[in-house]
């Protein structure tokens, strides 16, 4: 246990203290409707009191499956008030991967967006064996209403009863062998994030801010920075371009966050040239690399506004790409995943831990307040990747003269596509269960709408004549749509090393020739 005299305040109790500087001001809006600073701080009391009546033991997990809703981002806060930790269940995963989430996660507590998850909640209720409470936001046929028992509940003040070493949030990320792990962190290393991303990240003075991406992910992190700026969250439940370019114009909105799928989506849209994006002055970017071709298209027609993001679940923010970084005349830097944020220590060291020199290729490793603790459950995996008094991103790079950081290729074959990030082995285990499928390798491949096209090279029983479609409605059905094959190849036989082993690296060539490795 660390001293609290040296303990950033918890990020839930930074939460309280920007809703009280701008009371009038309003905190969210969404089609319909809109909260102002103080309805949130009230909304957010009011069920910290229903939290605090069940009596739950400090850092028990209460799991989250929404939309992106103000509702339940305050009810995230509010359990963190009361000493309960978080963690939110991916809202594009499968059935049983969330269910697996929620079981690793030990969760005793669901809360459900009742209306756009109504159905996949009432399964997770009914299958979840460690749940004990179930909350809805919106009526259902399972669980309590959390909105009618708020109002039953009557006004309450929120108060903090956080400390710097319960549990705070519990973030799940694919793992090496293909299932998700949970990335620890207390209060102490949850509560530096939201200035890191103020001190370096270009946030404008009032930001009025566009989330589209999930709040449950990166998109999320940008909330608390913007009640901290005194600016409004423009709420959308998924992303529909033409949506999300009224909402633009309408709300003058300045700052929004997109991965870059969404990016090529708006600018292959005839509403583009037809809409006014005069008022954006940040568009972040990450999940993975944009292609450059299409980086310099959306700043000649959108403009001078791009900015690129990196990190991951075990260390966000890292390193950004600002917009000066951004110039048609240094194209080089379009490939690079950014510089070093001030509340990080980045090195790219060897595998004895020694850094590198300028220019060779090393591993990303990180020192930071907002580090992950450790993996929920897994001292192994954890002894891995905290090491040596750094924590291993398992990226592959190099650094030029000035400190940029150029991604070359992860450790790992992990496939980031649409700016998910996918592990071939979950594919795999999908589709060699099928019995016409006799070997498959997954891999990804350069795709300029998705970064990384997931695609699956299959040899077929003798005789067998697979259907594609079935092919990628099986993993669909199984692991959700991002995972599904964007690509399906038949080959008589798959490229094997000297142990019998699928030689990955000779299958990713042929596809790979000639382009740059793009992953963020």
């Amino acid at each position: 246990m660390g001293n609290p005299l040296y303990a950033f305040p918890a990020a839930c109790e930074q939460t309280l203290l920007a809703l009280a500087r701008y009371p009038e001001r309003t905190a969210f809006a969404w089609p319909g409707g809109s909260l102002t600073y103080r309805g949130a701080t009230d909304m957010i009391g009011r069920m910290q009191a229903v939290f605090m009546k069940l009596g739950f033991q400090p850092g028990s997990r209460v799991a989250f499956l929404t939309a992106n809703r103000a509702d339940t981002w305050c009810a995230g806060v509010a359990a963190q008030l009361s000493r309960l930790a978080i963690t939110w269940l991916h809202p594009l995963g499968s059935l049983d991967d969330q269910l697996f989430q929620l079981e690793d996660s030990e969760a005793q507590m669901l809360v459900v967006d009742g209306v756009t998850f109504r159905d996949r909640g009432g399964e997770l209720a009914a299958k979840a064996t460690g749940v004990k409470t179930v909350f809805t936001l919106g009526p259902a046929s399972y669980g309590a209403d959390m909105l009618q028992a708020i109002e039953a509940a009557g006004s309450a003040t929120a108060r903090s009863f956080a400390e710097p070493d319960d549990i705070a949030t519990l973030n799940y990320t694919g793992g090496t062998t293909g299932k998700s792990k949970g990335a620890l962190r207390h209060h102490r290393e949850y509560g530096g994030w939201a200035s890191a991303i103020l001190a370096d990240f270009e946030i404008p003075d009032t930001p009025r801010y566009l989330t589209v991406a999930p709040i449950s992910h990166v998109a999320g992190t940008k909330v608390l920075p913007t009640l901290m700026r005194g600016g409004t969250v423009h709420m959308l439940k998924g992303f529909d371009p033409e949506a999300v370019f009224k909402t633009i114009e309408r709300e003058r909105i300045n700052f929004t966050l997109f991965v870059p799928t969404m990016i090529y989506v708006m600018l292959d849209h005839p509403s583009l040239d037809k809409t006014d994006l005069s008022s954006l002055e940040l568009l972040l970017y990450g999940a993975s690399a944009m292609s450059p071709s299409r980086l310099v298209e959306g700043i000649e027609r959108i403009g001078p506004v791009f900015s690129q993001l990196y990190g991951q679940t075990e260390c966000y923010p890292v390193s950004v790409l600002r917009k000066a970084d951004h110039d048609p005349r240094t194209p080089e830097l379009f490939l690079s995943c950014g510089f070093p944020i001030a509340a990080c220590q980045v090195k790219i060291l060897d595998n004895d831990d020694q850094e590198v020199a300028t220019g060779e290729a090393g591993e990303i490793c990180v020192r930071g307040t907002h580090v992950m603790a450790e993996y929920w459950k897994r001292p192994d995996v954890t002894a891995e990747t905290l090491k040596n008094g750094w924590l291993h991103t398992g990226d592959i790079a190099r650094s030029d003269e000035r400190g940029y950081m150029f991604i070359l290729d992860r450790k790992k074959d992990m496939i980031v596509s649409g700016g998910f990030n996918i592990f071939p082995r979950e594919v795999e285990d999908v589709l060699s269960q099928h019995a016409d499928v006799a070997m498959v390798a997954v891999v990804g491949v350069p795709d300029d709408k998705w970064g990384e096209a997931v695609t699956a090279v299959i040899v077929a029983r003798e005789g067998a004549r697979p259907n594609p479609d079935e092919l990628i409605n099986l993993v669909k059905a199984r692991k959700g749509s991002a995972h599904a094959p964007k690509h399906v190849k038949f080959v008589s036989e798959l490229p094997m090393t000297g142990v019998g082993k699928v030689d990955k690296k000779a299958l990713k060539a042929g596809f790979w020739t000639g382009r740059e490795r793009m992953v963020g």
